[in-house]
């Protein structure tokens, strides 16, 4: 009887084209982040036109859906460490898709602004849990770029929201836009039902799983004997279990890294829904541009910010998490100081649009490669506490964008827009500053320490 160390046979061992494939899974129910995020917006002239009321009375309705995915990223990540993380991430798809074909059949804003909360408490726990499966798919070397593949997938997500919207509201109406956009995840968590396992480590906790992860080693390409017995040794370095409750993110150990993860994804969360919450009625309405180019440069903010996402993740492996994402946020600072000092010009589309690229890439590629450094901070018995933590935090700064980005505009028309870009990423900038266990080329599996 041989006995197997499931942490470092992962750690170490190869990715192999299944473990590519249980990413790409993954990453497919991420997209639902981005598509769900911009959805209303997209939608908020054409909802506020047949309603009669200003597109400014939706603003709670936005402000609704991160503020339900706070609280579900609360729940999913504490959920996916008690049932799992693959229960907790299709559940989320589901009942996210259930609430989203609702929003198609109302007929006011406060009833859109009760499903948008229920359907991001549902779509909430889904990224944690997204994370730290990929995170636990994958050899330790690959695991930042395995996770930020799958977080791209949010800019890529609402991209596909707003060519989306582009096709479908103008001949079908804005109703059908969330009838498909519900019908996406539903068909997709029952499709990930059937193909996507439990993360290995999860499964190592439980002896009567140890059938199904010897088969899912296998696959993986691990030589794994029928009579194996498994452990994790970071677990066991802990020397006791853990609650996974939130006081354990403050224990010495992490303290700092909690801290300065909780504001960098609080202001980063923030500065890209300041853009994908108001950008189309800020070009249209406060710049001039004419419709529907606002739908043209939030494409743009979210294709740019799916290569920004990869850049940034390839050379995160080559000079680590801090250079990189501390270079980013100070860049993006930069850019949106250009941009604040040169307001876009409604007579010059294309560089409009390549400024948003710009702009959405740096963005992007901050706020996504966060979750790889949150799933690299925080030990396997916490990683979904962790992570859910954090991006609720986060989801916080995401409520209040709209609010922000208003109040911004209404003081200081579009220059003020683009600063509340540069306040908020300098911020992140600060934040990410005071991370200590940023990813190295040779970082270790963190323990929870037991004092």
């Amino acid at each position: 009887m041989k006995t197997v160390d499931v942490g470092q046979v992962l750690d170490e061992g190869r990715w192999t084209a299944y473990q590519k494939l249980l990413i790409a899974g993954t990453a497919l129910t991420i997209i639902l982040d981005g598509v769900d995020n911009q959805l209303l917006p997209n939608a908020q002239r054409e909802i506020a036109a047949e309603w009669h009321i200003q597109t400014a009375n939706l603003a709670n309705a936005l402000a609704a859906g991160p503020f339900g995915m706070m609280i579900g990223g609360v729940l999913g990540g504490w959920l996916g460490d008690r049932i799992g993380r693959r229960a907790a991430l299709l559940g989320s798809a589901f009942v996210f898709g259930l609430l989203t074909i609702g929003i198609a059949f109302i007929n006011d804003a406060q009833t859109l602004l009760i499903l948008r909360l229920l359907a991001g408490i549902g779509l909430g726990g889904a990224m944690p849990n997204a994370a730290a499966l990929a995170s636990e798919y994958v050899p330790r070397r690959s695991r930042p770029f395995a996770v930020t593949l799958t977080i791209v997938c949010i800019p890529l997500g609402g991209f596909v929201a707003a060519w989306l919207a582009e096709t479908i509201i103008g001949p079908y109406g804005w109703r059908n836009l969330f009838v498909v956009g519900g019908l996406i995840p539903i068909a997709l968590s029952v499709f990930l039902f059937l193909i996507l396992p439990e993360s290995p480590r999860f499964l190592a906790r439980d002896r009567a799983r140890w059938p199904g992860l010897r088969t899912l080693l296998r696959k993986m390409g691990h030589d794994i004997p029928a009579d194996a017995e498994f452990i994790d040794s970071a677990s066991l370095q802990a020397g006791t279990k853990t609650s996974g409750s939130m006081s354990d993110l403050f224990r010495p150990a992490f303290r700092w890294d909690t801290i300065g993860l909780f504001g960098a994804f609080f202001f980063c969360l923030m500065a890209n829904y300041i853009g994908f919450q108001r950008l189309r009625p800020l070009t249209e309405q406060v710049i001039g541009f004419a419709s529907p180019f606002g739908n043209r440069a939030l494409q743009y903010l979210n294709l740019g910010g799916v290569a920004g996402a990869i850049i940034g993740a390839l050379i995160i492996q080559r000079l680590g998490s801090r250079i990189t994402m501390l270079g980013l946020s100070a860049l993006s600072v930069v850019v949106a100081l250009m941009m604040a000092l040169h307001v876009p010009k409604p007579g010059d589309v294309f560089m409009a649009l390549v400024m948003f690229a710009i702009i959405g890439a740096l963005l992007n590629a901050v706020q996504t490669t966060m979750y790889a450094l949150a799933a690299h901070v925080y030990p396997v018995e916490i990683r979904g506490t962790g992570v859910g933590t954090a991006v609720a935090v986060g989801r916080i700064g995401n409520v209040l964008a709209v609010y922000v980005a208003d109040y911004s505009i209404r003081v200081a028309g579009a220059p003020g827009y683009f600063m509340s870009w540069v306040v908020t990423m300098a911020l992140v900038l600060v934040s990410l500053a005071l991370v200590r266990r940023h990813i190295g080329r040779s970082e270790e599996e963190p323990v929870l320490a037991t004092h």
